[in-house]
């Protein structure tokens, strides 16, 4: 859930092109992979607690506003197909250097609440389905030390790690929809459920509690604008990008729909919303012998493929906004023999753990749709302030409704609206004045540095 630094691609390239190996039918099972995740498999029964058993409406909801933004992305990386993504277009489109770094920084803090989520989810009952002699705080600490290891040792092993784990987390699902299937031809579960609303009546509190749904739904669907930041390495991109990132986000949206039916179908909302593993209690309530230790087994997998894709695009985050001196230049230290972002994998690393001593699932989900959510707003402003801006070159350009609908939306998912707890805007809150402090010590240090400069040249 990262991006590139937000200024290089401004000033001309001076290294090697990237190789364009990525194919048509490998970027839509890239951004396919990068969706599916700890959304799904942690967090679909808080979102029926907040619903109630019309668990469906939030992932539909959801899907629509993905779609929005998603759109907005493909104008903007068919007319700036450079791998910076939602950094390079507000800083294109505003060109305020302090905003862009909030942007950029915001992206990173969103990677690392997701896999704090996802080191929570881990040390849940999917891992209690094992053992429960292990305090979850401690499993979920050295769940992130373990993943910064990998990705510490290089990007090679990351990757194919990454590979799969996704083919793990996909057969996961495709193992709920089966037993769905089998739910409706035997006649099981309990149609009547999928017309529930937790909150009762029809006014401001039947609103706010889907609304609510609806913004920790969300994310389960982003990871698709990770996307972008593969284009310098797609070949022919702008015919590729749009057709990719739109099936993708429909694949993966249908998906969810349907095991959010599923889930409530078989399992009432407040059994659901109790889980920390949500989907092993749809496997347990389907009536088909599947073994529960072995879900929980590639549901441990699925999680643990989106925290390792989130503490690798964090750590490239953090050593892209150094060398582009905009965060401490000590923080894009490179290993030597491993070339890995040693400094930046260190610092996410403590993030992460600090995230995950501070809340449990709900609330560190609820922090990564929330910072995303800010995101996708300014992105889709940036979408229409940029139309001014013509590029010669053909590319997809969304209709204008789109973009429109798009920041409406984020922006109403990210308001008080959405009946999410205080401590999601206090740890976002934190975060981003992590940032803001580092990013003010840098530009000191920088300001002092160039004074020294300059009394040396005088003398």
């Amino acid at each position: 859930m990262a991006t590139s630094a937000p200024t290089s691609t401004d000033s001309p390239d001076r290294q090697p092109a990237l190789k364009r190996a990525i194919g048509p039918k490998l970027l839509i099972l890239f951004v396919i992979g990068d969706i599916l995740g700890t959304g799904i498999y942690a967090t679909t029964g808080k979102v029926a607690g907040k619903v109630g058993g019309a668990l469906w409406l939030p992932f539909a909801i959801g899907f629509v506003v993905a779609i929005l933004t998603a759109a907005s992305y493909v104008e903007l990386v068919g007319k700036y197909p450079k791998a910076a993504g939602a950094a390079l277009y507000t800083q294109k489109a505003f060109k305020i250097p302090f905003l862009t770094f909030i942007v950029a920084f915001m992206v990173m803090c969103s990677g690392l609440s997701s896999a704090s989520a996802a080191a929570r989810a881990f040390s849940g009952d999917y891992f209690q389905e094992f053992t429960d002699a292990v305090p979850p705080t401690l499993i979920a600490i050295v769940f992130i030390v373990a993943l910064a290891a990998l990705a510490l040792r290089g990007v090679s092993e990351s990757v194919k790690t990454n590979v799969v784990l996704t083919a793990v987390e996909l057969t996961g699902l495709l193992v709920i929809l089966s037993i769905g299937a089998w739910a409706v031809f035997t006649g099981d579960g309990e149609p009547s459920r999928l017309g529930e609303f937790q909150a009762s009546g029809t006014g401001y509190a039947l609103i706010t509690s889907v609304l609510g749904a609806t913004a920790l739904g969300f994310f389960a669907f982003v990871g698709f604008e990770d996307s972008v930041n593969m284009v310098e390495e797609t070949r022919d991109p702008l015919r590729t990008f749009p057709r990719a990132i739109f099936i993708g986000v429909a694949v993966t949206g249908t998906i969810y729909v349907l095991v959010a039916l599923i889930s409530s179908l078989l399992v009432d909302y407040r059994t659901l919303e109790k889980s920390s593993g949500p989907l092993l209690e749809v496997v347990k309530a389907g009536g088909v012998d599947f073994p529960p230790r072995l879900f929980a087994l590639i549901a441990l997998f699925a999680v643990a493929n989106s925290a390792l894709i989130n503490i690798m695009m964090a750590s490239r985050l953090c050593y892209g906004l150094a060398n582009e001196k905009v965060l401490p230049r000590g923080m894009g230290k490179v290993l030597p023999r491993r070339r890995t972002p040693v400094t930046g994998i260190v610092f996410v690393t403590l993030l992460a753990i600090g995230l995950v001593s501070t809340g449990e699932i709900q609330g560190l989900g609820d922090t990564t749709a929330f910072l995303l959510l800010c995101v996708f707003a300014v992105v889709n402003v940036a979408v229409l302030v940029l139309r001014k801006d013509r590029v010669e070159h053909a590319h997809f350009r969304t209709p204008t409704i789109l973009p429109v609908l798009g920041a409406i939306t984020a922006i109403a998912l990210a308001s008080p609206m959405a009946d999410r707890a205080a401590d999601v805007y206090v740890r976002a809150g934190v975060l981003l004045a992590i940032g803001i402090v580092l990013w003010a010590v840098n530009k000191a240090v920088l300001k002092l540095r160039h004074e020294e400069e300059a009394d040396r040249g005088k003398a």
